[in-house]
């Protein structure tokens, strides 16, 4: 064994801490007021049915209700429409879609344009808002306003959700927002399943006309608020806001993922992707040489490598315990997601680069725009 190898690995292992050191969460600093003005939540939606009466109720539940929840219909195949016009909020039906937009854009346009709150909280409709979590995200809005975007916490069900680990991991990495810089490094982007910002500005930069061909638009959308100098603050939503991302079935998250990270790779600065993949080739390289140590019986090298899988596992489960609730199996089997992750990834690469296209909810999309991926 090369003695220098397992200090490399080491290194390697130090550089995860540097991911998410901190992960804030909305309404944590101490003496903060909730941001003035009305909201109105703009929720875009296609074949939600069996997830949006989740999040229109717990929205419901809020100590300080919105002014209005809009939910945008894209041309759902099933009762979408039904479900949340039933549940009195008030729906529009998509138009067709321009020569230019990408569907998602297009939809959350369509509700600022309807949208009559001083505030405007953009949700995907996989979400779920926990007890006072609107009232924490207007806190987290300051009144020189700016961008507060949230990546919910991961509510999972089944085993096969639990894969996706090392996807939920690396969009908070790359969006560079966790560091121990903190504020002081400029993010990547935002988060695409919540994004609140003021109407005022949000129209004075354009809105999502700004990036209305992005599959990806949330981090797009991001740097336009920080090209024009306002800030946007990233957070965490465990105790605020949650989603089951892949409920529908194992094929549906690799469908999801395939969409997200061929292109979201793009949006990564080169140094954050070199530690990324450092990181995550030094878990695969440590479990190999320790099977391949135990194999060949020689278990001093072994307690070694060993201790390495220790360091590990508890980097990850100390990670994954604050973005969702994973249980404690993919982090003392790690090596079976990041497996899974590596895999899904080059599928990604090859039908986003190669083919230009990939399948979501019935739809082929072009994969020629950009963005943080979504997990």
């Amino acid at each position: 064994m090369n003695g220098l190898l397992p200090w490399f690995i080491l290194s390697f292992w130090l550089v995860g801490f540097w991911f998410l050191w901190n992960i804030p969460i909305p309404g944590d600093r101490r003496g903060s007021s909730p941001r003035r003005g009305s909201v109105s939540i703009i929720i875009p939606a296609r074949n939600e049915e069996r997830n949006i009466g989740r999040l229109l109720a717990s929205l419901k539940s809020q100590s300080g209700p919105p002014l209005e929840v809009v939910v945008v219909d894209d041309h759902s195949d099933d009762r979408t429409f039904e479900m949340a016009e039933s549940l009195g909020c008030r729906v529009l039906r998509s138009a067709d879609l321009p020569p230019g937009w990408a569907g998602k854009p297009w939809a959350c346009m369509q509700g600022a344009r309807e949208a009559q709150g001083g505030l405007l909280l953009f949700l995907d409709a996989d979400t779920v808002m926990a007890p006072g979590g609107l009232e924490k995200l207007r806190m987290s809005l300051p009144e020189r306003g700016g961008l507060v975007s949230v990546q919910p916490y991961h509510q999972m069900k089944q085993v096969y959700e639990r894969l996706s680990a090392v996807f939920n991991i690396i969009v908070l990495a790359g969006s560079n927002a966790f560091t121990p810089l903190g504020s002081r490094l400029r993010p990547m982007g935002a988060f695409g399943p919540c994004l609140l910002c003021s109407r005022q500005d949000y129209f004075t930069l354009g809105g999502h006309e700004r990036v209305k061909g992005e599959i990806l638009e949330n981090v797009a959308l991001g740097k336009v608020f920080l090209d024009a100098g306002f800030r946007v603050r990233c957070y965490g939503g465990k105790g605020v806001l949650s989603f089951r991302m892949y409920g529908d079935g194992f094929r549906s998250m690799v469908e999801g993922f395939t969409k997200s990270f061929g292109i979201g790779a793009g949006s990564i600065s080169w140094i954050n992707l070199l530690m990324i993949v450092c990181w995550v080739f030094g878990g695969v390289s440590l479990t190999r040489h320790l099977l391949q140590s135990a194999v060949l019986g020689d278990w001093g090298i072994s307690a070694v490598w060993a201790g390495l899988y220790a360091l590990y596992s508890g980097q990850f489960f100390w990670m994954l315990s604050r973005i969702g609730n994973f249980s404690v199996w993919p982090a003392v089997l790690f090596p079976v997601p990041v497996l899974f992750f590596v895999l899904v990834f080059f599928l990604s690469l090859f039908k986003t680069v190669f083919l230009g296209k990939a399948r979501w909810k019935g739809r082929l999309v072009n994969t020629d725009g950009g963005g943080m991926p979504r997990p």
